[in-house]
């Protein structure tokens, strides 16, 4: 009586879960048709089982243990998810890796920027200074040719500074102790100096070509003096023999020579005066001492 009563008892429960095993088959297949995956990896079981036996295999001795959490059970549970821990773990390991690897080059990248910039920088600062001094020596180069250019222009303009009258008695060309003595005092600072001329212009009482023979054996008189006492060059004298010509007194008035003189006029150009006044002043950065 007691074996009839445990067999209707199992058969019962072995109903029951095949019952249950099938309705649980027939609702979870229907949905599996018709959702696709969206990812790589599988998603994890869900921790409630899909039937009645979670894959054991139906029989008398699972019957009576399926209801405990056994060993087996409970490591058949967790052992998915201990997958998808390490998997993550690794995944965090490559990514890590990979972010460690990408700041290293993304330093070396701005590194090596900031190097190009400072280099950028300083041939920069090179060309500036080039050019500042490029600039420098230009102005200083137009101001000497704007120097010389005024020079040469006035290399034709001279200026009378002195002059000397060198009285004659009639019919003589011997110079007089006071004529030499005038003579002597405008040739001597003479010596050694440039950018001068001296015009000799004589004047003799009389008609003609003889007052003119006169007038020049007189002015021949002064040059001889100038050349052998005090070497003056002949190319820098410029005798003129004017006889009776007409002479303009301070009064606008023209008069005739009355005895006979010898005009001596000293005449410069001021070239040396000119080239030193127009000499380029220093620019700020040429007076600056060096650093």
């Amino acid at each position: 009586m007691r074996n009839c009563i445990t067999f209707t008892l199992l058969s019962a429960l072995t109903v029951t879960a095949w019952a249950q095993q099938n309705a649980v088959n027939s609702t979870s297949t229907a949905p599996a048709s018709t959702t696709s995956a969206t990812s790589e990896r599988e998603p994890l079981a869900s921790p409630r089982p899909k039937d009645f036996w979670d894959g054991d295999d139906p029989n008398v001795v699972n019957l009576i243990e399926h209801p405990f959490a056994t060993k087996r059970y409970v490591q058949k549970l967790v052992s998915p998810i201990r997958d998808r821990v390490t998997e993550l773990e690794q995944i965090t390991s490559e990514t890590a890796s990979q972010t460690k690897d990408v700041d290293a080059r993304a330093k070396r990248g701005i590194q090596l920027a900031s190097e190009k910039t400072s280099l950028a920088d300083q041939h920069a600062s090179d060309a500036s200074g080039k050019a500042q001094l490029a600039q420098t020596a230009a102005n200083t180069a137009s101001s000497r040719v704007g120097a010389v250019e005024r020079t040469v222009n006035n290399l034709d303009q001279y200026k009378g500074t002195a002059q000397t009258e060198i009285r004659f008695h009639p019919g003589q060309t011997v110079l007089s102790k006071s004529a030499k003595d005038a003579l002597d005092q405008m040739a001597d600072p003479l010596k050694g100096q440039q950018s001068y001329i001296i015009e000799v212009r004589g004047f003799s009482p009389g008609q003609g070509q003889a007052a003119i023979r006169s007038s020049q054996r007189m002015a021949d008189s002064v040059v001889r003096y100038l050349v052998l006492n005090h070497d003056i060059p002949v190319f820098r004298i410029y005798v003129v023999g004017m006889g009776n010509a007409p002479v303009a007194s301070e009064d606008t008035t023209t008069r005739r020579a009355s005895g006979g003189r010898v005009e001596v006029t000293l005449k410069k150009n001021d070239v040396e005066t000119l080239a030193a006044t127009n000499q380029p002043t220093p620019t700020q950065d040429q007076q600056a001492p060096p650093k």
